[in-house]
C-alpha cells in the first residue's frame, strides 16, 4: 500500500477491494492522499458527494445545528427532520403523503420492502418483483431483491417470494404478470441501474409496469438512491420520465456525505402505523439540518440547469471519443453517465494511475458521478484527463 497507514489497516474487516490509497483532504471535486498526492474525482463517494468535497454550504449546515442539537431520538419531534420531510413533499409538486427517515439506501429499501409487505398483506398478496441485474443493497431484505447472484450465493436463502424479470424485456415482463400478477404486491426498479452498469430503463417498459401497478393494486417503487437528489438534472428521478411511482428510496445524494435515507411514499402506499418500523438515528437533527441544506442547494432551477448543460458537454464530448475509437460505447443521463470499454476493471486502474477516479459498473462499464456542481470548465478539465487515460488504455 502506498501510504502512511500501511501498518494500520489490518484491523478493518477485508469487505472491500480497496485501491491502495488513503485519502486526508477534500475540495470541490479533488481529494489528497496522506502521501500529497492530489486525485481528480469522479466516483463522489459513489454519488454521494452531490456538492463536492468540503462545501461550504454543509460545512455551515454542520456548524450551526451543532451548536444548537445533534441528537434526541424519534420519541420527540425535532425541527429540521420536520422541515426537510416538508421540503421534500413539496419538491414532488404534491405527489406523495409523508417520509420516514433513516441513514443509508439499504435502509430506504428494507424499509420499503416492509411497507410493500404490510400493503400486499392487507391484499392477500406476498409476492415482490424486481429487476434482473439491478441492485438494491446489502442487508438481507435488500440483497433478496437484487438482481447479482454474485452477492446473494454467498449467504443461502434469503427472503422468499421475490421474482426477477430482465429490464426492458416486454415479453418476459408479460410472462411473469401473467404467471404471478394477482400476488406480487410491488414492482421494484431503478430508472437508471447504476452498479448494473448504467443502464436506463425503457419509458414502453416503464408504462407496461405502471398500467399493471393500477390494474392489480400494487405499489411501484423507484430506486433513487443513486439517481436521484438532481443527479438527471431533476430533484426526483421519475421527474425525468413519464410515470409517477407510489413511493421513492432515496440516501446519497440526499445528505450530500453525511448518512441519510428516506422512504417517500404516497397515500395509496403509506401505510406504516406506530410501531411498525422504526430507526434510532433516522431522522436525527444535525443530519437533517445538512440534508435541507444541500436539498434547498440543489432544488434551486439555476442549479438544476448547470447540471444539465454540464452533462450535455461530457455526452458530446463522449460521442467524439466513440467516433474516434477511444471507447466503444457510451449511455446514462445527466450526471450518472458510463463509458463501455474492454476491461472495465482495467480501467479504472488506468485511471488511478493517472491519478483520476472512476468507479466500475456491471460487465463492460465505468462510471462517471461527478459532483452536481461540477462547472463546464471543471468538465473540460476532467475530459482532458479521460482522454489521455483513454488514449493509453487503447494503446496497451
Amino acid at each position: 500500500m502506498n501510504s502512511k497507514m500501511d501498518e494500520k489497516i489490518k484491523g478493518v474487516m477485508p469487505t472491500y477491494g480497496r485501491q491502495p490509497v488513503c485519502f486526508v483532504k477534500g475540495k470541490g471535486m479533488w481529494l489528497i492522499d496522506d502521501l500529497g498526492d492530489c486525485y481528480m474525482d469522479m466516483v463522489s463517494g459513489v454519488a454521494v458527494n452531490a456538492l463536492g468535497h468540503c462545501s461550504e454550504v454543509m460545512i455551515n449546515a454542520l456548524q450551526e445545528q451543532a451548536k444548537e442539537l445533534i441528537h434526541v431520538s424519534n420519541l420527540y419531534w425535532n425541527k429540521p427532520q420536520v422541515e426537510l420531510a416538508d421540503k421534500l413533499l413539496s419538491l414532488s409538486g404534491g405527489d406523495f403523503k409523508d417520509v420516514f427517515f433513516c441513514n443509508s439506501g439499504t435502509e430506504a429499501l428494507e424499509g420499503a420492502i416492509k411497507l410493500c409487505k404490510k400493503f400486499g398483506n392487507q391484499k392477500n398478496k406476498s409476492k415482490l418483483l424486481f429487476m434482473s441485474n439491478s441492485f438494491h443493497g446489502r442487508s438481507t431484505g435488500a440483497l433478496a431483491i437484487t438482481g447479482q447472484p454474485k452477492y446473494q450465493l454467498p449467504f443461502g436463502a434469503l427472503l422468499q417470494g421475490c421474482i426477477s424479470v430482465p429490464l426492458n424485456d416486454g415479453d418476459e415482463l408479460k410472462k411473469a404478470l401473467d404467471e404471478h400478477g394477482d400476488e406480487i404486491a410491488s414492482v421494484f426498479i431503478e430508472p437508471i441501474q447504476g452498479e448494473g452498469g448504467v443502464i436506463q430503463v425503457e419509458d414502453s417498459f416503464l408504462k407496461e409496469i405502471e398500467a399493471f401497478c393500477k390494474e392489480k393494486e400494487a405499489i411501484l417503487v423507484f430506486d433513487e438512491v443513486q439517481c436521484g437528489a438532481g443527479r438527471l438534472g431533476t430533484y426526483y428521478a421519475y421527474q425525468s420520465f413519464s410515470v409517477k411511482p407510489d413511493v421513492v428510496c432515496m440516501a446519497k445524494g440526499l445528505g450530500g456525505g453525511v448518512p441519510i435515507g428516506a422512504i417517500i411514499a404516497n397515500q395509496k402506499a403509506s401505510v406504516f402505523e406506530k410501531s411498525d418500523h422504526g430507526s434510532t438515528f433516522g431522522g436525527n437533527p444535525l443530519m437533517c439540518a445538512v440534508s435541507l441544506a444541500v436539498t434547498d442547494k440543489i432544488a434551486e432551477s439555476a442549479f438544476l440547469e448547470q447540471v444539465k448543460e454540464t452533462s450535455k458537454y461530457i455526452v458530446e464530448q463522449l460521442g467524439l471519443m466513440k467516433a474516434e475509437a477511444l471507447i466503444k460505447d457510451y449511455r446514462g443521463k445527466g450526471l450518472l453517465l458510463g463509458i463501455v470499454v474492454d476491461s472495465p476493471n482495467q480501467f479504472v486502474q488506468k485511471a488511478h494511475d493517472n491519478k483520476l477516479l472512476l468507479v466500475a459498473a456491471g460487465s463492460d462499464a465505468v462510471r462517471i458521478l461527478p459532483p452536481l456542481n461540477t462547472t463546464l470548465e471543471d468538465a473540460k478539465q476532467f475530459m482532458e484527463l479521460l482522454r489521455v487515460v483513454a488514449h493509453s488504455f487503447v494503446l496497451e
